[in-house]
């Protein structure tokens, strides 16, 4: 769905933020799994889903439509024919040239996926069919799901921890997996092997969403009523009762209330209404409900976030973590955060209820299938880089050693207090330069343009000289740092001499016991015996103080 540009209103009426939210790209190095991924390899990321009992497996598609997968590979869940964990990204050859509509997962865990043409695979741990190919084998690799499905066009998959639910494009559910509780809607409680339509009250109904709780089953259908069976032990269904449902049933308190979405926890469940308001209910051990206490309700429960409207809601059958978003961008969180019991909304500093799951959740996984945009928007920061050293905009030219840097008077003088005096009343186009060498004067400049140096701990001397000069602390702390990085038994002197006769004291303290802890050698480069008498009798003097002459 695409967002529009969204002006929200403070209480005065007067606009307080414009945000266009669909230029806020979804970044899925939040979720710790990335960390195995290279900046360039998150880059070509489109689509992710991570999963799995400690969010330690991850399938994701690049912008090539090829699928990749990561991870521990518990049950063989990767998908890869074998049962081998994996450090480093593995394509998933057998889906290749599918693309993926959406995606889900169990506890075992065994994954559901179906492709923009309908169709359905699955794969990973099958102990209660939740496969649904008829057997009770593990799934090494993606099995295509044909029966009772073949002429039918699957739009939206959800699993519970082991059993699986999917709705084709006229409405129609189907399910397959452990029934222990009724969650496949069957009427008995025997496990189903193959996909089976769920019947009952939904018979003439069309189903316009489905969601899965750990053991329990949900349908919305075109009217916006709620169908509900499976495990009710936690009031999970909202029927009023605990007692298990083997078959759909409305929910009757919501009356009246017509429901969009539906989303599941663990052992609750949350509804978003046409009108923008959420309701939740079940278990409430954690503040899931975020209705302001850890009682369980087994009715429909209003909770309340701000007057804005809420268009997202988000639960994720292996969490106990709930989260929202309004229309004005705000994103909200309740539930189990990180360890702590939240029992009321809380607003995060989040763009999208996604980074709720990735930074909140235990385990870290995804409550539905990451869809990252591409986006080519260049931040004014980014934008500021590129025109460095650029002769077609730039209006102000350095000449040093026989070279031209290229730079914009107005951003050196927004910069740079040393600039704002000096180029107040120029009107030259070049500027010489002889006092600071090529290397050292351009990255000063570049700097300017980055906040960042680059630039080896020898280079970086003679800029920490020209950051003294021109009193850039921040500069001065950027190359102190890199020295200290760059240090060597070979240069540690020279490095030293630097810091003396620019007053870093801090660098200097840090090259000093560099050099008292490499003493033997350090004495024996050429630094040592070229060096200041002055410096070299304090040099000997402080080391004696410390004790670096003592057998």
């Amino acid at each position: 769905m695409e967002e529009e540009l969204s002006l929200s209103y403070g209480e005065s009426g007067k606009p307080v933020q414009a945000t266009l939210s669909s230029l806020k790209m979804l970044d899925v190095g939040k979720w710790p799994i990335f960390s195995l991924c290279s900046e360039e390899e998150l880059q070509l990321i489109r689509q992710a889903c991570v999963f799995g009992s400690a969010g330690n497996e991850v399938l994701y598609t690049t912008v090539n439509d090829e699928i990749f997968v990561l991870g521990t590979n518990c049950s063989g869940c990767l998908g890869l024919g074998d049962v081998q964990s994996t450090i480093e990204p593995r394509r998933l050859d057998s889906l290749n040239g599918k693309k993926i509509a959406c995606l889900s997962y169990g506890s075992g865990p065994h994954i559901v996926l179906a492709t923009t043409e309908g169709e359905v695979f699955t794969w990973g741990h099958n102990a209660y069919s939740q496969l649904g190919n008829g057997t009770t084998n593990h799934g090494l690799v993606p099995c295509h799901i044909s029966t009772n499905l073949s002429n039918k066009q699957v739009t939206e998959v959800a699993c519970g921890s082991y059993h699986s639910l999917v709705l084709t494009s006229d409405g129609e559910v189907f399910a397959w997996g452990y029934n222990n509780s009724g969650q496949v809607g069957s009427g008995s409680t025997a496990n189903q092997p193959i996909p089976r339509r769920v019947m009952g009250c939904l018979q003439n109904k069309v189903v316009v969403n489905i969601a899965c709780g750990q053991m329990c089953s949900m349908a919305v259908v075109n009217t916006g009523e709620v169908y509900v069976w499976g495990y009710n032990g936690n009031g999970q269904l909202g029927l009023g009762s605990s007692g298990n449902q083997p078959t759909p049933c409305r929910i009757a308190a919501l009356q009246g209330i017509r429901v969009q979405r539906v989303a599941c926890g663990y052992a609750h469940t949350l509804v978003l209404t046409d009108e923008g308001q959420v309701y939740a209910w079940g278990a409430n051990s954690y503040g899931q409900l975020g209705i302001g206490n850890k009682s369980n309700q087994s009715y429909p429960a209003p909770v309340f976030m701000e007057k804005d409207r809420i268009i997202e809601i988000a639960a994720c059958h292996s969490a106990h973590t709930s989260a929202a978003k309004t229309q004005g961008g705000h994103v909200y969180m309740w539930g189990q955060c990180r360890g702590q019991s939240v029992i009321l909304p809380h607003l995060t500093h989040f763009s999208c209820t996604d980074d709720v799951f990735a930074c909140f959740a235990t385990p870290a996984v995804s409550w539905r299938l990451l869809s990252v945009e591409p986006d080519d928007h260049l931040t004014v920061a980014e934008s500021l880089k590129r025109e460095f050293d650029n002769p077609n905009t730039a209006d102000l030219k350095f000449l040093v050693d026989g070279k031209y840097i290229y730079a914009h008077k107005v951003l050196l003088r927004i910069r740079c207090e040393h600039f704002r005096s000096s180029l107040e009343d120029n009107q030259d186009d070049i500027v010489e330069m002889s006092e600071f060498s090529y290397p050292v004067y351009r990255a000063f400049l570049e700097y300017l343009y980055t906040d960042s140096i680059s630039l080896p701990p020898e280079e970086a001397v003679g800029l920490l000289d020209l950051a003294t000069f021109y009193r850039e602390n921040r500069l001065k702390k950027l190359c102190q740092q890199t020295i200290k990085q760059g240090i060597c038994e070979e240069n540690a002197i020279a490095l030293l001499s630097a810091a003396v006769k620019y007053d870093a004291q801090d660098l200097e303290e840090f090259c000093f016991r560099f050099c008292i802890n490499h003493l033997t050698v350090v004495t024996q480069t050429s630094g040592f015996a070229e060096m200041d008498h002055d410096l070299l009798k304090n040099f000997i003097s402080k080391a004696s103080r410390v004790g670096a002459f003592k057998n």
